[in-house]
């Protein structure tokens, strides 16, 4: 389970982050924000957790609006007037400070029997969607609290990065899914994607450029770019450049 903490008071991140690590739902920090704006460029830039802690008054403002970016939250705080509003977000608990640990892991464990009660549909839905050629024609992602469908051709890669798998649109966006690359790579048409390296499934339709290395590799310019080269090994490129020509 990962999550991210916004609290602006270090000695109460650090002491939730301790708590969470007591926990036996396996929980990972994957980020400690400590302000609006800094938890605003995050959330813009990575893909969603699945869970945040967040406090609500921080040091730059109220983050009440934050909780509008659909990732499902656990308000933490000292002050009790603004339970109310919390569940007009995507609230799944809200918990006073100083949050006990039978509370934290009630929480958790709330979140938790939510997430497989929906999942267990979601993976009924999966059987759904596939086309007539039995490959998947389309991807059922979640985006914050709710789950949304990815035509397959809209996307332009697969990439796996910290034992978590994403999809990227051609637009740009992240998605989380819950398979594992080779999964994917069993759903979809070959013709249409190659698995460029052990981290990488890449649509034909995304790339760009395809330009020679030493040692016969090659690179690969895709769109949208990913945040590091996409490099095809010697051993790999005569495979790649025949699947290209067909």
């Amino acid at each position: 389970m990962k999550v991210v903490i916004i609290e602006d008071e270090a000695p109460a991140a650090a002491r939730l982050r301790k708590m969470l690590a007591a926990t036996p739902f396996g929980v990972e920090v994957v980020q400690v924000l400590e302000t609006l704006a800094r938890a605003n460029a995050w959330i813009r830039s990575n893909p969603a957790p699945d869970l945040i802690f967040m406090d609500i008054q921080l040091s730059d403002g109220l983050s009440l609006e934050l909780a509008k970016v659909g990732c499902p939250v656990i308000f933490i705080t000292a002050f009790d007037e603004y339970w109310q509003e919390a569940f007009e977000y995507n609230s799944i608990d809200y918990l006073l400070k100083p949050v006990k640990q039978e509370r934290l892991e009630a929480a958790l464990r709330k979140f938790q029997e939510l997430k497989e009660f929906f999942m267990e549909r979601y993976h009924r839905l999966m059987e759904h969607q596939k086309d007539g050629s039995g490959c998947r024609d389309k991807f059922l992602v979640r985006r914050g609290s709710e789950y949304v469908s990815i035509p397959v051709p809209e996307i332009a890669f697969f990439y796996a990065s910290h034992k978590m798998v994403c999809l990227v649109r051609k637009d740009g966006a992240k998605f989380i899914l819950d398979h594992s690359l080779a999964d994917i790579e069993k759903q979809i048409d070959p013709g249409d994607w190659y698995r460029v390296n052990r981290k990488y499934l890449v649509n034909r339709r995304a790339i760009r450029r395809m330009s020679v290395l030493p040692k016969s590799k090659l690179q690969l310019e895709v769109e949208p770019s990913p945040k590091e080269e996409l490099i095809v090994s010697s051993e790999n490129s005569g495979g790649f450049k025949k699947w290209m020509g067909k």
